[in-house]
């Protein structure tokens, strides 16, 4: 969904930053049935994608005023209260340092270019997905262009956690907590048995602003012996 920098120095995707879609990862044992009990939480960063985008005729003025155009992005960021960064999965920041390491692609016209990065905008106090969405959108309007190179928001707004591992214990202890509250249902002739606490940490968009962070676990009715 993301493009930008290859992933030279990607971190785990449970100890770094992470984007919430519809799944963790495409994996051959992965089944997209949530298990009944998680961990709901606000996420902690709104993400979008945006393009900049030049038409210049001459190829090295086109480039130098797309990579401009980043660079004052870059500068204006923290006045506008948004962070930038790049990835598919896991997120790095974006910098003056790397930002020339953008790939540029084919515009599909002739002597077209454009980047992609993301814009992101902290989740925290009562700032929620829709004030995040305005601020992305007024940051996008706020960078001018730079000669024919303009800015746009080219995808739709989607959210990030950070470090999704660190909620492993917080997760086990919802799942075992509803164990043994359904093994108080069962009476004293049954139990159950928990499989699947040793997986990694999935998630997926529970809301607007929220996410879910579980593991595929299983819970299994066992009569006692």
């Amino acid at each position: 969904m993301f493009a930008g920098i290859p992933a030279a120095f990607a971190q785990d995707e449970g100890v770094g930053e992470v984007v919430v879609t519809a799944m963790r990862r495409e994996a051959d044992d992965y089944t997209a049935d949530m298990p009944a009990v998680g961990l709901r939480r606000k996420a902690d960063f709104a993400v979008a994608q945006v393009s900049v985008m030049g038409d210049s005729r001459d190829k090295a003025q086109r480039e130098g005023e797309i990579y401009d155009m980043i660079r004052a992005a870059i500068a204006a960021a923290p006045r506008a209260g948004v962070q930038l960064a790049y990835g598919e999965r896991t997120l790095q920041p974006l910098s003056l340092a790397n930002y020339r390491e953008l790939t540029l692609s084919g515009d599909g016209r002739p002597d077209s270019q454009r980047a992609r990065f993301l814009v992101k905008v902290p989740l925290t106090g009562t700032m929620d997905a829709q004030g995040a969405q305005g601020a992305i959108t007024a940051f996008v309007k706020a960078v001018k262009p730079v000669g024919r190179a303009q800015m746009a928001e080219s995808d739709d707004l989607t959210l990030s956690v950070v470090a999704p591992d660190q909620y492993r214990g917080a997760i086990a202890d919802a799942i075992a907590a509803d164990g043994k509250a359904m093994a108080a249902r069962l009476g004293p002739d049954y139990g159950v048995e928990i499989e699947g606490l040793n997986r990694p940490v999935e998630w997926a968009r529970a809301g607007l602003s929220e996410v879910l962070l579980y593991m595929p676990y299983r819970l299994l009715v066992v009569p006692r012996r």
